[in-house]
Order: structure tokens, then sequence, then C-alpha cells
């Protein structure tokens, strides 16, 4: 499948440029539309399965105000902000099979949310005490990567590797817009292309790589790179769930099947800052911000879920109440954390004993014995 791609003005964006045509199921006000692309992809989807999306989404906005909290109030280091990606991190992680393997970025507290992590997960690496807060092998996510765009070479690989086990299960890399210019990405997609690896490759085009907007990365939409790599793709609105839903899906099924990569660009926006160190207010214009703040995800997909009569203010209060407790959980999780002594960061180096490395750490013991009073 080939995407042609213009250069036009998206109607519905409020005056910001989408940078292109995008597929979607749900307008901005919620309301549904048709497309031949997207639904067959959705059109078994279950009111049980539409709330849980719901419910999700809700959940991973409330996880992430309690991150920029903790942050602000010196409980964490740093915090990556997801706030306004909710639809395209929870939408793709819906559609994952229990054995596929997703490669997160520091930004997807959605995706690893879809994958079962606990309170603590979210929090232990950015508190400092953690080298990987969770453990990839029960949750199948690997760390989150810090390296800008270096898990899609990671995903490349372990899906190359369940290719050659005999494996239906399917890698994910994700990344923003911003990791496109990098040449990991580029390099990952190459190998995939010329293997017919099974890996998906979700870039969430939140329009800023730090303080640069998408416009200096690409002056096409990114997701017209794709098919120069002989690689499919879709351009979606990643402000809407359903369509992150099917186009997921709509890849997922390529790479079982032995069709190889996929593409998604999933068009959305990040309303906070790059992390809590960033200050977008020296780089962004208020209006701008506004715009998008119309098109907000979970706003959109619950509109749409009370037109169906899916969803009513009893069901809102529940989901609610169990942010609210999530959000408890994980600050109790963060405060509470006992933090072990500097020199136990040299312990899990290696799996057996290493001279060089008890060298090193009892010249660090002997270096903090230096600041004892």
């Amino acid at each position: 499948m080939t995407m042609t791609y213009t250069q036009t003005q998206d109607s519905l964006t409020g005056g910001v440029p989408d940078q292109g045509e995008v597929l979607r199921l749900l307008e901005p006000d919620g309301s549904r539309v048709a497309d031949a692309t997207l639904d067959p992809w959705v059109s078994d989807l279950s009111p049980h399965e539409l709330r849980a999306l719901h419910r999700d989404m809700v959940l991973t906005r409330r996880l992430d105000a309690e991150g920029v909290a903790l942050q602000r109030q010196g409980q964490l280091a740093l915090w990556a902000p997801c706030r306004g990606q909710e639809a395209v991190q929870v939408g793709t992680a819906l559609a994952l099979a229990p054995g596929d393997f997703v490669f997160p970025s520091y930004r997807e507290h959605g995706v690893l949310l879809g994958r079962g992590a606990q309170p603590a997960d979210y929090v232990l690496a950015w508190r400092g005490e953690e080298h990987s807060a969770y453990d990839h092998t029960t949750i199948n996510a690997a760390p989150p990567q810090i390296i800008i765009g270096a898990q899609s070479l990671h995903a490349t690989g372990w899906a190359m590797g369940a290719q050659r086990d005999g494996s239906t299960d399917v890698a994910v890399a994700y990344y923003g817009d911003g990791a496109t210019s990098q040449g990991d990405v580029n390099e990952a997609m190459v190998f995939a292309s010329s293997f017919r690896a099974p890996v998906v490759f979700v870039c969430s085009n939140n329009q800023w790589a730090i303080s640069e907007p998408v416009t200096v990365q690409a002056k096409y939409p990114i997701a017209g790179r794709a098919p120069g790599f002989g690689i499919p793709s879709l351009r979606i609105d990643g402000n809407d769930a359903l369509a992150c839903v099917a186009a997921m899906r709509w890849a997922l099924d390529r790479a079982r099947l032995g069709e190889g990569p996929s593409f998604i660009e999933a068009v959305t926006y990040r309303m906070g800052p790059h992390t809590t160190s960033d200050d977008p207010t020296r780089y962004r214009e208020p209006g701008e911000v506004e715009a998008w703040a119309q098109r907000d995800p979970i706003e959109r997909l619950e509109a749409y879920l009370r037109a169906e009569g899916i969803l009513d203010d009893s069901g809102l209060d529940e989901v609610a109440r169990a942010a609210d407790a999530l959000a408890a959980e994980v600050r109790a999780a963060c405060i509470g954390a006992t933090t072990r002594a500097p020199e136990t960061m040299f312990d899990h180096v290696y799996a057996e004993p290493h001279a060089g490395l008890d060298r090193q750490k009892a010249e660090y013991v002997d270096y903090l014995a230096g600041f004892e009073k």
C-alpha cells in the first residue's frame, strides 16, 4: 500500500496546519465519520473495549499530571509529559497482543499503562532509584529509551529474531517526529524493509522536537518517507483514539501475515513542555496551544461514547475515582521508595563478578568517603 500526500490545510485544525491530510474516524466534536481504510479494523470493538479505551486515556492523563507534580516538588529528577498524546499511546497499545514487545521512548506512559505497568514502574527510574523501573519480561516492554531513535534499531533486531524463531509476535517502536531526523531510525527502516521484519514504527508527530517545529524536521508529511524504504504507511489523526486502534490493527495484521513492517504517523500535539526542564512559552504562541486544545483526544472520545449511550455520568465518576487512586499509588511508591547506597549502582552491571568493576566500585566508595565529616 502506497500513500500519496499533498500539502493542504486541514479545515478542522482551528487554524493550525496538519501538514497534509489525515485519516480519521472521529471529528474533533466526537461525531463519527466513515473511512474505507480504517473502518474495517474497528467494526468489532465492543462497548466494554471502548470504555476501557477511554478509561486508560483518563488514567494516563492523571498519571502524567502526578508525574509533573512530583517533579516540581523535588521528588523526581525529570518527567516527560504526554498530555495531549493519550489517544496515540493508549489506542495503539489496546491493539497489541500479549506476546508483542514494545520499545518506547521516554514519553510513552500510556503505552506502559496498557502493558500492565505497576505504580512504582513509572517513577523509580526518574527518581534515580533503579536502572530500569520495571521487569521488561513481565510487561513485554523495553526500558524507556532516552537516546533519540535508538529504540527503532532495538525493535527491528527483536523483530528479526522473532521472525527467525517462527513467532507471530510483533515489535513496536515508538518515537517522536524529531527522531526521524536521526540516522538510527532510517537505518532501522532499511533493515526492516530488506528482511520484511515484523515491526511497526509509530511516529507521534507532536509538532515540536523540543523547540524545533516539525516544519524544520520535514517539509512534507513524515509518513511519505516510509514508502521510499518499501514500507507501507498510514497518516492518521493522532487525537482520534479509534483511528489509532484501527491503524495499529492494520499494521499488526500485516506483520503477522509475513508482509513486513509498517509505518504510522499519528499527527498530534504536545500540550505541555518537552520535559519539566523546558519552557515552551519561549518558542510557542498561546493561540497555537489553544487551537490544539480544542481537539482534545479525551473529550473527543467521551463525546462519541456519550452520544452512543456507552458512557454516562456514573461511568465518568468511576473512571475519575480510578484515576485518583492510581495517582495516589504512584505518589506513595515514589515518596516511599528506599534509596539504596550509591555504590550499589555497580552491582548489576555484569551478570558475574568483574575485577575491573570491583576496582571502580572501591574507588567510588573512597571518593564518597571524602565527603564525610
